[in-house]
């Protein structure tokens, strides 16, 4: 007679691994450090405090929120700290400190803990933030709150802006500059270089697979290629302008709010590149990403239901 005990099933999953979301918040804050000194080396030791109020700001609303509803203080995994992070890099560095705190509160309270708390939100919490912001003070939020890098406090338009406006040729910043964030706009969304950096490092680590930032930055190329007369130097622009590359690796990859399937990734960086150069081109703002990702998060569990591979046995239902 066979041992029963050898048909013993446990409950799933029966992988396990050792990351805890300590850790893989960890790696993601360690890849956002090159932006964030890009950003204090372009804009000054204000960067500084409105990071600061930030990340206070959010870690406060976590800890006052898990109090109320009555769950564990949790504030030891960092997710937090990453939102306010996140959080700082969507504004820029003129912004007040009351507004930074809102955005932050906002971000945790409403779209974080309102929906169930880490791994609930059905969208990014920092973009989501960001988009109430602009909304509620687009003044303090666009180009005119905007410096340019260096030591005079001058406000300067963004490539993309400028773009908008129909300028051109030399009055565009070169591409070097854009490369490296030599430019005006958000904290932590100029310097092509530092994201790269810190996509490459979450790739390597396995933080983030390569599949969303890849087909969505090569959306929004191919697609200015086109738009901009199939020119090179149009698509490279549009591909370093903006907060491409911050949205690309430390946006759409949110876990909580981007599809779990390998060909549902590759439909949300088509989908949320071909929304970003919509609203580029078309739309009354220059820039396109925030919305673009938002969409795409609100479309997630369609795109999972559509893409999910069939259960083990499953069998066709009949008409």
């Amino acid at each position: 007679m066979l041992d029963s005990t050898m048909f013993r099933v446990t409950s799933s999953p029966h992988i396990r691994s050792g990351e805890t979301t300590q850790r893989v918040m960890l790696d993601v804050i360690i890849a956002l450090m090159p932006a964030l000194f890009a950003g204090v080396f372009y804009f000054g030791m204000n960067v500084i405090m409105v990071t600061l109020v930030a990340i206070v700001s959010a870690v406060g609303a976590e800890i006052a929120m898990q109090k109320v509803m009555k769950r564990p203080v949790t504030i030891n995994d960092l997710s937090a700290v990453v939102t306010g992070l996140l959080l700082a890099f969507n504004v820029p560095s003129t912004a007040p400190w009351w507004l930074v705190a809102i955005g932050s509160i906002f971000a945790i309270a409403i779209v974080k803990h309102c929906f169930g708390g880490l791994g609930h939100n059905f969208m990014n919490p920092a973009l989501a933030a960001r988009a109430m912001l602009l909304a509620s003070w687009p003044v303090r939020m666009t180009s005119s709150a905007f410096l340019a890098p260096g030591v005079d406090a001058v406000s300067a338009a963004t490539p993309l802006a400028l773009l908008k406006e129909g300028v051109a040729g030399q009055a565009l910043p070169s591409i070097w500059n854009m490369f490296i964030g030599n430019i005006g706009g958000c904290i932590g969304e100029t310097s092509a270089l530092a994201l790269l950096i810190g996509g490459l490092y979450l790739i390597y680590r396995g933080v983030i697979s390569i599949r969303i930032p890849l087909v969505y930055i090569g959306t929004v190329g191919i697609l200015a290629f086109i738009i901009g007369g199939f020119s090179p130097y149009y698509a490279v622009y549009h591909i370093l302008a903006g907060g491409l590359f911050l949205g690309a690796f430390f946006m759409a990859t949110d876990y909580a709010s981007s599809p779990m399937t390998a060909k549902g990734q590759i439909a949300m960086g088509i989908g949320a590149g071909i929304l970003t150069v919509l609203i580029r081109f078309f739309g009354a703002y220059p820039e396109g990403v925030s919305y673009s990702i938002l969409l795409m998060n609100v479309a997630t569990p369609l795109i999972d239901r559509y893409t999910m591979p069939k259960k083990f046995g499953e069998v066709k239902k009949s008409a």
